[in-house]
């Protein structure tokens, strides 16, 4: 089965009223190539719809165990190094398995992977409801990892091949939707979970049914697309893409690698800890707390898919820069804003910082086009693993100077976006 990751070529004319005498049997006329050329060239909309709504069900779950951290802190009297410990587990299990995942089906494409991954997420899900002790928690916490791990590397490539060319677009689609369903978790978790208790985190298992239905519906017609694709290359030469220099391909994997430890690092504040911050700065309640959580994620999903399709004409390069260091100078006033003003800056950061782990998945995919998986799951694995060791060092300083001090020193790190600089241009990326 061909792994490269390079638009399929049009296919073939099937239909006796578009052959064209004078090129021959079996071949299109002049105005339907073109008509097909102008088809390749439109992502497949379906696919990544569907592709996207898989992904608001399945974050908008996993983002239900940072919004229910109040909850599991005073149920089980932990400390905020306990609860950065139950970050850790959800996504260091997620990080190291995602990138085995990745390299895995970039051999073997497995299109129902995710229905499998969400089998695992629904146990995680029913765990947590029902944890007796605070081991449990982190036991379901890692079955909610290891679905994660499972769907986002494949879903990766599903959307890639379905991007036709437009990357930054299609990436935009499928990650809007997790970030909307990260950003619905705390919302629910407000109006359903906080006033009814732990347990009544067992009704979202209903999400979960509906997603591996929808799952399904999209490896099917992923499966579909694919022999489609395949046939067709079949009559035409092998295009083999041409990697970057090994030399470029390190630097760039490293300093994008910087780069997302810096988005995720600041993420980890206000993913694990912004409700704390808000209670313990201002003295709001946990619904109203959850529901300034829920705007700062929500708004993160206009930034992914406006990132995404401005990255496809001006380059992913630029985009870097602004999505990272363009949030600094707002990241540094916020911790001295009052509560009106937080709630702005934090949404003015979540707009800007949003479409950067778009542009540095594609920028590194373009580097290796034939290891979508590996790639895809390696960053997503990053992401998450920085982000849950992020949260757990956030943890333990916060328990010694304070979750308030903690802001201020998080503050400084879109500074690391000036590495941006430092990125080499190949032929493969802009």
């Amino acid at each position: 089965m061909q792994t490269c990751d390079a638009p399929a070529p049009p296919l073939p004319c099937a239909t006796p009223f578009t052959v064209d005498a004078r090129a021959g049997p079996g071949h299109c006329s002049p105005a339907m190539t073109a008509t097909l050329a102008n088809a390749a060239q439109r992502p497949l909309l379906p696919i990544l719809v569907a592709l996207s709504g898989a992904h608001l069900l399945n974050d908008l779950i996993q983002s239900m165990i940072p919004a229910m951290y109040p909850l599991i802190k005073e149920a089980y009297q932990l400390d905020f190094a306990h609860v950065g410990l139950i970050t850790l587990a959800f996504q260091v299990t997620s990080s190291l398995l995602q990138p085995l995942l990745g390299y895995v089906t970039d051999k073997r494409p497995w299109p129902y992977a995710m229905v499998a991954g969400m089998c695992s997420t629904l146990a995680g899900l029913l765990g947590l409801a029902f944890a007796p002790n605070y081991a449990t928690v982190l036991v379901a916490a890692g079955l909610v990892g290891l679905g994660s791990a499972v769907f986002h590397p494949e879903a990766t490539r599903m959307a890639r091949h379905a991007a036709a060319g437009q990357h930054g677009f299609a990436q935009g689609i499928f990650q809007i939707g997790g970030h909307a369903g990260y950003a619905m978790g705390p919302l629910l978790a407000a109006l359903i979970v906080v006033p009814r208790g732990q347990q009544s985190l067992a009704w979202v298992s209903v999400v979960a049914l509906i997603a591996m239905v929808l799952m399904a519906w999209t490896g099917t017609r992923y499966a579909e697309m694919r022999r489609s694709q395949v046939a067709a290359a079949k009559d035409q030469p092998a295009e083999t893409p041409t990697p970057s220099a090994g030399a470029h391909v390190l630097l760039a994997m490293t300093i994008l690698i910087v780069l997302l430890f810096s988005k995720n690092a600041y993420t980890a504040a206000f993913t694990s800890y912004y409700t704390f911050y808000l209670i313990e700065r201002f003295g709001v309640t946990v619904q109203l707390s959850q529901i300034m959580l829920f705007l700062y994620l929500f708004v993160g999903a206009f930034g992914v898919i406006v990132g995404g399709m401005v990255g496809d004409r001006v380059g992913r390069h630029r985009i870097i820069w602004i999505s990272i260091l363009g949030a600094l100078p707002f990241a540094l006033i916020l911790p001295y804003a009052d509560l009106f003003w937080t709630g702005v800056l934090s949404v003015v950061i979540s707009l800007i910082m949003a479409s950067a782990f778009a542009s540095i998945l594609i920028y590194a995919i373009d580097l290796v086009p034939h290891r979508v998986g590996l790639v895809g799951g390696l960053f997503y694995g990053l992401a998450f693993g920085l982000g849950g060791l992020a949260a757990a060092a956030l943890g333990l300083l916060a328990d010694k100077i304070g979750i308030i001090a903690v802001f201020k020193i998080c503050a400084w790190m879109p500074a690391l976006g000036l590495l941006t600089f430092l990125l080499p241009r190949t032929s493969n990326v802009r």
